[in-house]
């Protein structure tokens, strides 16, 4: 009986662990400037923008404080997705490229972003991406 009650103890505890653990893909943000590194929301230049899939699916955008663009719930998925973001100013294509999230948990991780289109200029900057919209 003792043996029984300790293997169940064991089982328990091994099958408690990481049942309610995701890892959500990391957050993308885009902050939008001219060439004067001005930012294009904050002067009033852009005044609609969105972002959509190749399948013509809406992605849902949230504008901070800073006046920084967050897409939501994007990279969640085992693979490639192209994106074409829209806005009064200029258009341009991205894509997404994401994989399992290889840890204790299951979920995603963005691998790689890709930024295509004529006229614009993207870094890397820390927590978002500065994108230079001529």
């Amino acid at each position: 009986m003792k043996h029984l009650f300790i293997f169940l103890l064991i089982t328990f505890i091994f099958t408690g662990c990481g049942d309610d653990c995701y890892n959500a893909p990391q957050t993308i943000a885009f902050k939008l400037v001219n060439s004067n590194d001005e930012n294009l929301i904050t002067n009033g230049t852009l005044t609609a923008y969105s972002i959509k899939d190749d399948h013509q699916v809406g992605v849902q955008l949230t504008k901070t404080s800073e006046d920084l663009i967050i897409l939501e719930n994007v990279g969640a998925y085992n693979g490639t997705k192209n994106y074409i973001f829209s806005s009064n100013i200029k258009s341009f294509n991205f894509s997404i490229q994401s994989s399992e999230f290889k840890g204790g948990c299951d979920g995603f991780e963005i691998n790689k972003l890709t930024f295509t289109g004529v006229g614009i200029n993207v870094t890397d900057e820390k927590g978002y991406y500065k994108i230079v919209l001529q």
